[in-house]
């Protein structure tokens, strides 16, 4: 919601995260006019064992540093308990993807549940108007009164593709002051020492913020414990063994630990994960080339895209490029057939789609179609 969105003074409920743009977000809220609070999400349920240095988001040391923006930018501010919800909508959705075979992605999953849902729902409950985030995104306002999602006018830093969950209602009530001003990270890190706020040199938070370490494979072996399974080839020959399906991704090259050498010389990636029968396929990267997907639950930025196929561009990752394809929903289902095929493609991962810079809306990933081998 911009300025221009919200031309009266808004009660803001500001999610401060404990990192720079959060904080420079609440305080451009304050800036314009609105009457800001802030809040951290304590999403841990053990908070003190989470990082040291860059990594997480939801730590003792994370509210601290939020809690001392907030005295900076002269603003309430208090830390909201969603450590539950957040256990079971993310954490545990996370850990049961990955069980599956699936790749997902915990960021979108927790802008859905948590802080587009669970406390957008509260603040609304405590007569707050809008809730701010410092994401890189933009909601635009039309004169029929509908609102669009767009990408931030920086694409270098645009983050639209984990919003790309939100809903028309969801989007009445989003405000992100960052992403309509074409500003660096160093300007806004710049910007923030001007406001005399401690986190300018803060360094961003990085991978999952629930995984302290990093170590994925490690965090989901202690859930689901070893299973040892094969790896094959593509015509199903035996290559070698794993201790558990879940630590590998659709596209993945290294960490393969195959003893025997690919015939024409050339490295393997992971084509299919299958939890059936707890097998990984290996194969040449041309095996990975995706021409169509199919995609379950889709959610739409607003107005919902036309009938029948039409043209639009993808996103399959956060941080990937956008691709060409035409698109139609038939049924409860989205149906995608790619210009040029494309690769690393897994169930589980999201597909964004844009018409232009508008976020049309969102849906997950359930089956791929492979392009025919080349004769």
């Amino acid at each position: 919601m911009t300025d221009a969105a919200a031309p009266r003074r808004l009660r803001v409920l500001a999610a401060m995260s404990g990192g720079v743009d959060s904080a420079v977000a609440a305080a451009r809220a304050a800036e314009a006019g609105h009457d800001v609070t802030g809040v951290h999400l304590a999403l841990s349920e053990n908070p003190t064992s989470f990082r040291t240095g860059a990594r997480g988001c939801c730590t003792i040391e994370d509210s601290h540093d939020a809690r001392r923006a907030a005295d900076v930018i002269g603003i309430p501010f208090y830390v909201w308990d969603l450590a539950e919800r957040f256990r079971e909508d993310v954490v545990e959705d996370f850990i049961a993807e990955y069980e599956a075979g699936r790749t997902p992605n915990p960021c979108l999953r927790c802008n859905e549940k948590i802080k587009f849902a669970a406390l957008l729902d509260k603040a609304l409950a405590l007569g707050f108007d809008a809730v701010c985030t410092g994401h890189y995104a933009q909601v635009i306002l039309r004169e029929d009164g509908s609102r669009e999602l767009h990408r931030a006018t920086d694409m270098a830093k645009d983050q639209s593709y984990v919003l790309g969950v939100l809903d028309d209602r969801q989007l009445a009530h989003a405000m992100f002051p960052l992403g309509d001003t074409p500003t660096t990270k160093t300007e806004i890190r710049e910007e923030a020492a001007r406001r005399g706020l401690f986190v300018a040199k803060k360094p961003d938070s990085h991978d999952i913020c629930f995984i302290a370490d990093g170590d994925t494979q490690g965090f989901l072996a202690k859930r689901l414990g070893s299973a040892e399974g094969d790896i094959v080839d593509e015509s199903g020959t035996k290559l070698g063994t794993h201790e558990g399906a879940f630590g590998f991704t659709i596209g993945q090259r290294k960490g393969l630990r195959i003893g025997t050498p690919a015939a024409d010389g050339k490295p393997r990636y992971v084509l299919d994960i299958s939890p059936v029968d707890n097998t990984v396929t290996v194969g040449p990267v041309e095996s990975l080339d995706v021409t169509a997907l199919t995609a379950i639950r889709p959610r739409w930025c607003g107005r919902p895209p036309a009938d029948g196929p039409a043209v639009y561009t993808a996103q399959l990752r956060a941080h990937g490029g956008e691709t060409e394809v035409t698109a139609e929903v038939v049924g409860e289902e989205l149906r995608v057939s790619f210009t040029e095929p494309v690769r690393g493609v897994a169930p589980g991962q999201a597909v964004v789609l844009y018409d232009g810079t508008r976020v049309v809306g969102s849906a997950t990933i359930a089956t791929t179609r492979r392009a025919a081998p080349v004769a």
